[in-house]
């Protein structure tokens, strides 16, 4: 009788207090017949904590395009393999990326056993924006790079999420204020779940400069959260309206082509209604009337 292939788990497990386990995740670190672990010391402790003893195998960033293979033939026969990074969800800024695009390429089942994120444990204490927002990780060491990555940011109205290593952290927020903006509201969320939590609140000009007063704020893992840019800051692409009013007016009256556009394209409905008539519009009206959307 052929067995049938195992599957690869892919278990989140505590970002500080082990207590956050799921029972789920527990079983399955405790099913499989082996973890691959970003640093099997770190999981080892997990491990000890909850009395599982599943022997471990490292997978990190060095080595996951050899050991995908060897894990990869556990699977074909039939053994149950869990993935698990050093604390919260794989793959999320950490390695396991290749091992689950190659299984799930091979046919086997990947199945998630979720649990701890910092992204949403800070999202959930922030306390701005959740509607929308976008996980940058970690941006570039290096001061120029990070500098140029925050400058194509400057008009995102997501909230931010980001990761920062603390000897990184007053270089980060003093980078931040600069190409985002002294005033933009933001929080930096230190030691999570831990027993230092502690939750840093203001602008991003106030707590550039909390953080080169503290020492504890260069100190754990961090999680930053920034307001995403208001509205009126974001900035309307000249060359899209044109085109968008182009093609709208060969259907719509401006008017209705320039109520159209400005939804589509962020821009104001008197900026793309000047587009419309050629800029003549009359003196005193910023905005075309509501009668304008019947005219020709």
């Amino acid at each position: 009788m052929v067995k049938a292939p195992g599957t690869l788990l892919v278990v989140a497990t505590p970002i500080g207090n082990l207590a956050d386990l799921s029972p789920r995740a527990r079983e399955a670190l405790a099913r499989a017949a082996v973890i691959a672990a970003e640093d099997t010391r770190h999981t080892r402790v997990l491990l000890q904590a909850t009395g599982v003893a599943t022997p471990l195998l490292s997978l990190h960033a060095h080595n996951e395009p050899q050991r995908v293979p060897e894990l990869l033939e556990r699977l074909a026969a039939g053994e149950d393999v869990a993935l698990v990074s050093d604390a919260g969800t794989p793959l999320i800024s950490d390695p396991g990326f290749e091992l689950v695009r190659r299984a799930a390429q091979a046919g086997f089942a990947v199945q998630a056993i979720p649990g701890p994120s910092a992204i949403t444990a800070a999202l959930a204490v922030a306390g701005l924006p959740v509607q929308r927002f976008c996980f940058e990780g970690f941006l570039p060491a290096r001061a120029g790079e990070r500098r140029a990555a925050l400058a194509r940011l400057a008009h995102e109205p997501r909230t931010l999420v980001f990761f920062e290593a603390p000897h990184r952290i007053r270089a980060m927020l003093a980078d931040l204020a600069a190409e985002l903006g002294a005033d933009r509201e933001a929080v930096v969320a230190r030691e999570l779940t831990k027993a230092h939590e502690t939750l840093y609140r203001g602008t991003l000009g106030e707590l550039a400069a909390r953080a080169q007063r503290e020492e504890n704020f260069a100190r754990g893992e961090l999680t930053l959260v920034v307001h995403g840019a208001a509205a009126a800051a974001q900035a309307v692409d000249d060359a899209e309206l044109r085109r968008t009013m182009q093609i709208l007016l060969r259907q719509l009256p401006p008017g209705r082509a320039a109520a159209a556009a400005a939804q589509l394209t962020g821009a104001t409905r008197a900026a793309a209604y000047a587009l419309a008539t050629g800029g003549g519009r009359q003196p005193g009206r910023s905005e075309p009337p509501p009668d304008e959307e019947e005219m020709p």
